[in-house]
């Protein structure tokens, strides 16, 4: 990749820094709170250039599965690559982290957060990012805390924030051949350009307060669902909404698929599916059930910051 220059080499260095140690804040937050088991690394390079370092926990106390992976790479893409990207020149480099954590419970949600930042090689550069929820069963009164959260990182920053990517988040975490949302969503932003969007710093500032909200508001929600019973019933739920979860992310999420394609690391991009899930055929849960208020809320468009929420249908 061509040396861009100086005043960008340095924020370009800043922002991986800032990656590097947001990964392991963000891991020792979580084994605090699991108490049962750590964080594996794995170091990888990349063939291009650069590389990043996998953390996977397992068999913990309340975490079954999750990963913490950061990277920071660089080269040049293939012309498919970079014509799905939209790169205004080949070259690149990119860092982030992306973080999914599979609890053992059905009362615990599955959540995913990922902060990056992208640069071209003539200069151009963006963030993306975003935060999100899937429980097995949607408790309404915690759906709404989770929002209200990420309704005040957001608020922090710009008015409009929230809202925006709030959408963007209903209308991204969909499983069209479903017609149902993946969870409660939260929020998704791409490609916020510097110069366009925002100053590096004020882009760079919201990402960083965007990582830094995940750890305490995942790990509250942790602590207050770990401990509560569940039965075989809620067991076998939990195994077909995490399919519903590996279905996302094998056959519509586009980072996943883009990974794939363009020869990442599979192993640290199929970090993010679940250790066990289960697919039967058109198993429909029973009106009235716990399972199909839960299936009502999986849309698009709902107000969670509305008190009381909109009733269901």
């Amino acid at each position: 990749m061509p040396e861009p220059s100086a005043p960008v080499t340095a924020f370009r260095h800043d922002v991986e820094s800032w990656m590097r140690g947001f990964q392991q804040r963000l891991i020792q937050q979580l084994e605090a709170t699991d108490g049962g088991a750590r964080f594996q690394p794995d170091a990888w390079q990349h063939h291009s250039g650069g590389g990043g370092l996998s953390n996977v926990i397992q068999d913990g106390r309340i975490l079954e599965k999750g990963g913490v992976n950061f990277s920071a790479v660089w080269g040049q893409m293939d012309e498919r690559a970079a014509k799905q990207l939209l790169m205004p020149d080949p070259n690149y480099f990119a860092t982030g982290v992306s973080v999914v954590q599979h609890p053992r419970s059905p009362m615990v949600p599955i959540a995913h957060m990922n902060v990056r930042y992208f640069e071209a090689g003539n200069g151009e550069a963006w963030f993306g990012g975003g935060i999100d929820l899937t429980p097995i069963y949607v408790d309404e009164a915690q759906a709404r805390w989770f929002h209200e959260q990420l309704y005040a990182v957001c608020q922090r920053f710009d008015s409009t924030y929230y809202p925006r990517f709030k959408a963007w988040a209903d209308s991204y975490f969909f499983i069209t051949h479903r017609k149902e949302t993946r969870g409660i969503g939260g929020i998704f932003f791409d490609r916020l350009t510097v110069g366009k969007d925002g100053s590096r710093e004020e882009l760079f500032a919201f990402v960083q307060a965007v990582g830094d909200a995940f750890g305490p508001t995942y790990c509250e929600l942790l602590r207050e669902n770990a401990d509560r019973p569940f039965t075989e019933r809620e067991v076998q739920w939990h195994l077909l909404r995490r399919a519903r979860y590996a279905e996302f992310n094998l056959a519509i999420d586009r980072g996943t698929r883009f990974g794939l394609e363009t020869g990442g690391r599979t192993e640290s991009i199929l970090m993010s599916l679940p250790p066990r899930c289960e697919w039967h055929y058109n198993q429909q849960p029973a009106p009235g059930s716990a399972e199909a208020r839960t299936l009502q809320w999986l849309r698009k468009g709902v107000n969670w910051l509305e008190n009381p929420l909109p009733a269901l249908d």
